[in-house]
């Protein structure tokens, strides 16, 4: 995974639960980029991302490119999409939201801007970036 922004490196590793995997991963973080001045990296050895795990890195770090490598030459990159929806995998940070009081999934729109934004599908909450908490 590139084009991660530095800051959000921790972020992304754990959202992935990369930190509880038994194969290789290694990360970079804070170097340098033409693009977004400082970037980080993670490289995960046998691990292919389903789509739940790109959407989540894709409400993180929107300008991440995953990267497949096989055989030590780059075979495809591609940059994470944002889906229009985001089902199952954020929390409302509305106390009062029905999503917090019943055990039932959430579901937000996406609102792609220069950072990502959820408004909630129950309440009409809007999560800014800084505020998304992933379950």
């Amino acid at each position: 995974i590139d084009h991660i922004p530095a800051k959000d490196l921790f972020k992304v590793i754990r959202i992935l639960g990369l930190d509880r995997i038994d194969t290789p991963v290694t990360f970079g973080n804070n170097l340098d980029s033409h693009k977004f001045g400082k970037k980080a990296i993670i490289k995960v050895s046998d691990k292919f991302f389903q789509d739940s795990e790109i959407n989540k890195i894709a409400l993180i770090a929107p300008t991440a490119n995953l990267n497949i490598i096989r055989d030590y030459e780059v075979k495809e990159k591609r940059p994470v999409e944002l889906p229009a929806t985001i089902k199952g995998i954020c929390k409302c940070i509305n106390p009062k939201c029905i999503t917090n009081a019943e055990p039932m999934a959430t579901k937000f729109d996406v609102i792609a801007g220069e950072t990502v934004s959820l408004k909630c599908f129950y309440c009409g909450k809007v999560t800014d970036h800084e505020h998304i908490e992933i379950v």
